[in-house]
């Protein structure tokens, strides 16, 4: 008996009414079902999709709840799978190290990769999903996409690839991540609500600091000290964090310190801009956001904002009402411009607070050019542990900038600035200025007569100064006298 064979129009065409008819018989369904038996029947339908299905999908995360922490555990795998997916197809690559030549391959979004673990494979997956779209202001700063990866198996090996393989992708992934790591500047500036990154790649080190060299020793001891005191924090009671307030006059390394401080425990640094903060709830965002073993910095913070400066008391009133309408002018600008309503306390909060121990390891270091300025509720122990003060350029400063930038450890003229430097105040920033050859055919020899002068200059000016004090004063004690003779 001949079976009739269909042409290819025609198989089309009865696949196309059995879909239709699929549709219409799903849509009746959806309509006219009770609501109590569709929810039965989708119920069994899992039940019996999980039941005829061997495979089991385990899923990591980028970021870990409502996107409030990077996952630790998704750039394991990240960091794992740049040598474990061969056969995947589609990479993205990153530079591995600092100064390296060498590039990190990875999955991109979307691809697979199989791995083997003793005799069984897996199935690693990318991929990522877009955040809910967010209302109101923060509508104009969207969220990144949210990555994941996904790990399937037969559910045979489960035992054994929930306790043993994920142990083994987590002990190496952390071998290839300290191999390959790359210190980060993370920022929020241009008004982001999440942070972005850099490679970090600052050169200072304490060795390179113009300071005394007993003062970089005290300094390098209490940092190293903070990284191993792990179990001491945790038996006292205390978050593992550490304040540090530099205060100085402007040029005097704050910033280079930071570095430097970074270099030393191999931390990543978070460079908080306060103004581009919109509220108290967005900075404990951020802040969830920092993992440990990462310096968050707070540059100038005398200039942030409403938070520094002493709390004025209730009796306290401007001199007349023009000077207090002026005053509620300027500071309404101030607020309207910045469009920052984070304050005080909400940072305070955040230092030494409940939120204060969301990620151990951490240290915050506080920058300002006017500690006089600064509130104690921000300055006292406990929040600012430990107080830094970066001055101006001493003899032992001048020798380490001279040995940095002219490779001279001794020299004739060394004396002279040994004399000079003790009686002016000039920054380390101005030091080296003129210790830096402004062409080839300057000298050591030149770049040191350089700085003389540029020491005579400014002691000259200090005595001139101090000359025009005194005459003043005298002029002023000449003329009470005629005063009180007059009344």
């Amino acid at each position: 008996m001949m079976i009739p064979v269909r042409s290819m129009p025609e198989t089309w065409g009865a696949v196309g009414s059995a879909v239709v008819t699929f549709i219409f018989f799903w849509d009746m369904f959806r309509r006219y079902c009770p609501p109590e038996l569709r929810r039965y029947l989708e119920k069994c339908t899992t039940r019996l999709s999980g039941f005829l299905n061997p495979y089991i999908q385990i899923s990591i995360h980028e970021y870990t709840g409502s996107h409030l922490r990077p996952h630790e555990a998704y750039n394991i795998v990240e960091a794992y799978l740049s040598v474990n997916s061969t056969d995947a197809k589609r990479l993205k690559a990153e530079m591995a190290k600092e100064n390296d030549n060498k590039l990190m391959l990875s999955m991109d979004e979307y691809e697979k990769t199989t791995d083997e673990f003793n005799g069984v494979q897996v199935k690693w997956i990318s991929g990522k999903v877009s955040p809910p779209p967010r209302t109101g202001s923060f509508s104009y700063y969207p969220e990144p996409d949210r990555r994941y990866y996904k790990l399937k198996f037969h559910k045979g090996y489960k035992k054994m690839i929930t306790e043993a393989y994920l142990e083994h992708v987590i002990t190496r992934g952390r071998e290839i991540q300290a191999r390959n790591r790359q210190r980060k500047l993370y920022t929020n500036g241009h008004s982001k609500s999440y942070w972005s990154h850099i490679v970090f790649e600052h050169p200072a080190r304490f060795e390179t600091l113009a300071m005394e060299p007993e003062k970089k020793e005290e300094i390098m001891d209490d940092l190293l000290t903070f990284t191993k005191s792990k179990d001491y924090y945790a038996r006292i009671g205390k978050a593992w964090k550490r304040g540090y307030l530099l205060y100085g006059p402007p040029g005097t390394g704050k910033s280079t310190m930071i570095a430097a401080m970074a270099n030393l425990l191999d931390y990543d640094v978070y460079d908080l801009e306060l103004t581009s903060v919109k509220d108290n709830t967005e900075l404990r965002k951020l802040l969830t956001e920092t993992t440990a073993k990462s310096i968050i910095v707070i540059e100038d913070i005398d200039c942030s904002l409403d938070l520094t400066g002493q709390r004025k008391k209730k009796e306290e009133k401007p001199a007349d009402e023009k000077t207090e309408k002026v005053e509620k002018r300027s500071s309404r600008k101030e607020k309207e411009e910045s469009g920052s309503k984070v304050t005080l306390s909400g940072l305070l909060n955040f230092i030494d607070g409940l939120w204060s121990a969301c990620a151990g390891e951490r240290l915050i270091v506080f920058t300002t050019n006017y500690v006089d300025k600064l509130d104690p509720a921000l300055t006292r122990r406990g929040r600012m542990d430990k107080h830094i003060e970066l001055s101006y350029c001493k003899y032992e400063g001048f020798k380490v900038l001279a040995k940095n930038y002219l490779e001279l450890e001794a020299h004739p003229l060394f004396q002279s600035v040994e004399e000079l430097i003790q009686q002016v105040q000039i920054t380390p920033a101005d030091v080296a200025e003129n210790l830096m050859p402004k062409s080839a055919k300057e000298g050591p020899e030149q770049c040191l007569r350089n700085l003389i002068c540029t020491l005579e200059e400014t002691k000259n000016k200090e005595i001139t100064k101090c000359s025009e004090a005194k005459d003043t004063e005298t002029n002023k004690d000449a003329a009470a006298p005629q005063e009180m003779h007059t009344m």
